[in-house]
């Protein structure tokens, strides 16, 4: 077991639809906490647009911590059919160290799953498919971990339903949580469905712990914005999700507004409040 292991469990932030209260928050929580690595479970744009990923890339890359990320289905072209099928994953350009990195820290080790595929035989596409391939993949690489080293597995779908508004409907999901089951996996980390959760799914071969992490978009659910703070110590994996009910009123509050204020755009219009006005104007979907 690892030795007091801090990580911060991001996902769906889709940018080009982000919260840049909640990215400012979480970055100055990561430059004030400095967690051992960020995993990001996935969804990192909103329609793998160019100027997207180069928002993702400016912002991952400040972070001066280890990060890995998993593919989301957003993150794969949408207008460029040739594109999609023959290099997906060309617009990670810049960042490309970081996509689906495995991360070896102390007493555990970070095995990326990829659950966000090209192309499948049914209708809806942004739903989870775990191919022969990637689970081959993963479990090999989860099979070559030292004795008592224990493994965090990432994918961006949930591997069966978790009871969230959203669903993943992944297919071959409870296959490779059964395989997982029986290895010593400590937790597999998921996204796609907005909403955190933490549950123990049993498979045929004993339990295996899901943990689900929230978005910090502005396609939000049944919750806010928020991320989950994992720490590893000798007593076991223990969970907190923060949202943005956490922040202090007083970080949100003006307390002087400067003689050059500019005014409201138009008449009668109100002023945002601290921390909501955009960088950038929200693009048109």
């Amino acid at each position: 077991m690892a030795d007091d292991t801090l990580l911060f469990h991001l996902s769906d932030i889709h940018f080009g639809l982000e919260s840049n209260v909640a990215l400012d928050w979480v970055k100055g929580e990561i430059a004030e906490r400095r967690p051992d690595a960020v995993l990001i479970t996935g969804d990192l744009t909103m329609r793998a647009r160019h100027r997207e990923f180069a928002a993702a890339r400016e912002w991952i890359t400040t972070l001066d911590v280890p990060v890995t990320v998993e593919v989301g289905n957003h993150d794969m072209p949408y207008f460029n059919v040739i594109e999609r099928f023959f290099d997906p994953y060309k617009r990670f350009e810049g960042m490309e160290a970081v996509v689906e990195r495995a991360l070896d820290l102390p007493g555990i080790a970070v095995v990326p799953l990829k659950t966000a595929v090209r192309a499948q035989p049914r209708f809806n596409w942004s739903k989870g498919w775990v191919t022969s391939g990637a689970l081959k993949k993963a479990l090999a690489a989860i099979d070559a971990l030292p004795e008592g080293k224990q493994a965090l597995v990432t994918v961006h779908h949930p591997l069966v339903e978790v009871g969230t508004q959203g669903t993943a409907l992944t297919k071959h999901g409870q296959k490779a949580l059964t395989e997982l089951a029986k290895r010593d996996v400590l937790a597999v980390l998921s996204g796609h469905v907005h909403d955190a959760f933490d549950l123990v799914q049993e498979t045929i071969h004993g339990p295996v712990r899901m943990i689900g992490a929230g978005t910090l978009s502005k396609r939000v659910r049944s919750t806010p914005q928020s991320f989950n703070e994992l720490r590893i110590d000798a007593s076991g994996l223990h969970v907190e999700v923060r949202n943005m009910e956490n922040i202090a009123n007083d970080a949100m509050r003006i307390l002087d507004v400067p003689e050059d204020a500019t005014p409201p755009r138009r008449p009668g219009e109100p002023v945002a409040p601290a921390g909501r006005v955009p960088r950038t104007d929200p693009p048109v979907h």
